[in-house]
């Protein structure tokens, strides 16, 4: 092995001291202040503290920036306080519960960057991005078991008798879709999270009841999924699928006394398979008058998880844009907003936001578009056509269904 000149070794040495040097500026360029001056002024400057008892004293502009009224946000505050207030330390002063719950409400409220928060209320970015975080962390573990517990054996009972009375198909415990949370492109996700509609995406699958309010949930699929394989792999579509849900007896349809009693059941689009629980339209090959009025009659109540998820994302504009976070995060926040969805729902009522009620005027939706599955039960397709002849009987028909579908 050749020996190195002593020129050569002293070259090395000043180098790798410049090397050195040069890192140690670097380390101390990344943390130039403990706090920066513009986040100092936080407690004088930033929108929280600006805001906040303003918009209390006027609960209609309140409702506007918050999405929820005075009385709902300080329920809020009182049932998550234990996990979102942070202690005072000789360090520093915390950011108060109000103002993390403020941050968070905000971010899902508007869809906007943590950069832009960042500014808005004076505190870090880094600080946002993990408020937002833990505060949908919290909402989900305090209000997932008040507003989206799993329904019982009555609350299935309860479900059939608002989307009879509201939309006149009976049975129905439910209406079911997936909705795709539009995200960046993840790191090395390869095509996981591509979907058909050339876009990156999680899936959010969801069962809603005839007050447009979310019963279950599931979360997280990739994009590129169909709506039957996430739904059959979900936890609830498992259950459904191995006969374990706790659905009420079958029992007769409305009027249909000496009829035979059918089982309650999910409606869903033709993307679903046929199952004895879960009924989707007929495709557009085989219908004819008495089916297409079925199709009709079915969408009426299928329309409501439509319409849940227009609510949900008009309200929560988080959904109409990018989610500029890691998909484990994204998961977070879409779980969070649903349980938000159901508690402002129940306390404040709907708003006007995403509602499109039925109407007689209402026409047949297209259901050709999007392709059917196969591998429907026997008995599954028995009850489907047991419906169609109970929707088409002139005794439980809807005056203008016949005119609707162009007779």
């Amino acid at each position: 092995m050749d020996l190195l000149l002593l020129d050569d070794v002293e070259a090395i040495a000043v180098a790798h001291a410049l090397y050195k040097r040069h890192q140690q500026k670097k380390k101390i360029s990344k943390r130039r202040y403990w706090v920066h001056p513009l986040n100092l002024k936080r407690p004088q400057e930033g929108q929280f503290n600006v805001n906040f008892m303003v918009l209390r004293a006027h609960p209609e502009e309140f409702f506007k920036y918050y999405r929820m009224s005075v009385q709902s946000f300080d329920e809020l505050i009182s049932l998550s306080e234990p996990f979102i207030s942070k202690q005072l330390t000789n360090m520093r002063i915390p950011i108060s519960k109000e103002e993390r719950l403020t941050i968070t409400l905000r971010y899902l409220a508007t869809g906007t960057h943590y950069t832009a928060l960042h500014f808005e209320f004076l505190a870090g970015v880094s600080t946002i991005a993990k408020i937002v975080q833990e505060t949908c962390d919290v909402l989900w573990k305090v209000l997932q078991p008040l507003e989206m517990a799993e329904p019982t054996t009555n609350d299935w009972l309860d479900i059939s008798k608002g989307f009879y009375e509201k939309t006149n198909f009976p049975n129905t415990v439910g209406a079911v879709d997936g909705k795709h949370i539009r995200l960046e492109c993840p790191n090395n996700s390869g095509s996981l999270y591509y979907n058909y509609k050339n876009f990156f995406s999680l899936i959010l699958m969801a069962i809603c009841d005839s007050n447009y309010c979310f019963r279950i949930i599931d979360v997280g699929s990739y994009g590129k999924e169909s709506d039957c394989n996430v739904f059959k792999t979900s936890t609830f579509g498992k259950k459904l699928y191995s006969g374990s849900v706790n659905f009420p007896p079958d029992q007769c349809l409305p009027g249909d006394d000496n009829g035979v009693p059918q089982p309650f059941i999910l409606v869903a689009d033709e993307a679903f398979a046929l199952h004895k629980h879960l009924l989707r339209p007929f495709p557009g090959r085989t219908l004819n008058n008495n089916r297409r009025i079925f199709n009709y009659r079915l969408s009426r109540a299928r329309q409501y998880i439509e319409c849940s998820f227009g609510i949900l994302s008009k309200k929560w504009r988080v959904f109409q844009t990018s989610m500029l976070v890691d998909p484990n995060v994204a998961v977070k926040i879409t779980k969070a907003c649903c349980v938000l969805h159901n508690f402002v729902r129940r306390r404040d009522g709907g708003d006007g936001e995403g509602i499109f009620e039925d109407t007689q005027s209402n026409l047949m939706e297209s259901i050709t578009e999007r392709r059917g599955v196969g591998n429907s039960q026997t008995n599954a397709k028995d009850i489907r056509e047991y419906f169609v002849t109970y929707v088409n009987d002139p005794n439980h028909a809807l005056s203008w269904q016949n005119k609707i579908i162009g007779e």
